[in-house]
């Protein structure tokens, strides 16, 4: 990462107004709060979740579950990496059976974490629907996975790496863009 060159995208009133925004957006597709459930996907979408769930609850007076969940296991990259996964713990201690289920996480990239969280959720229950809400979306799928709610699209190469920090783990709230610093070309050669 190329820490000289970062840009902030969003601060966080951005945030903020981003995330009261996919709330009412959330609210509006599913008729009201009572169907929801939340699944937030460690660590930083997990906070996200948290606070999608409260600012529902400052608009409809409404408590919504909300879970975390750990992909680790259920990745697809999982037998290849020589390394063993932190394995975190996979909180939901809510029936998601019959629910409007969102899935939340801080970032949208190649689908693939989308795709082991999905997994996960059909070894849990068998959710009416799963919608997923994200942050931001920085493209470049590599599955056909898109985001029902989403409070950014940055466009950005390969290379380059976008943050969202959560005042919950890290010192603040704001979304970063850092710019790839050494372009490589495809034999590997700096270009």
């Amino acid at each position: 990462m190329n820490k000289n060159n970062a840009h902030e995208i969003m601060d966080d009133h951005k945030m903020a107004r981003a995330i009261t925004r996919i709330a009412h957006e959330i609210l509006e597709r599913n008729g009201g709060a009572e169907s929801l459930v939340i699944v937030g996907i460690l660590t930083r979408g997990a906070h996200l979740a948290a606070r999608l769930a409260e600012t529902i609850k400052g608009i409809e007076g409404v408590d919504i579950p909300v879970g975390l969940m750990d992909i680790n296991l259920y990745r697809d990259d999982v037998h290849f990496n020589p390394d063993q996964p932190e394995v975190r713990k996979t909180e939901i201690m809510f029936d998601i059976d019959e629910k409007n289920l969102i899935l939340v996480d801080d970032v949208l990239y190649t689908g693939r974490t989308i795709r082991a969280a999905l997994s996960q959720i059909i070894d849990l229950g068998r959710p009416w629907t799963v919608q997923l809400a994200v942050l931001v979306d920085r493209g470049h799928r590599q599955l056909p996975i898109r985001a029902d709610y989403v409070g950014k699209n940055i466009p950005t190469s390969f290379e380059d790496n976008v943050r969202v920090y959560f005042t919950e783990s890290d010192e603040s709230d704001q979304v970063v863009l850092y710019p790839a610093t050494d372009k490589k070309s495809k034999n590997g050669e700096i270009k």
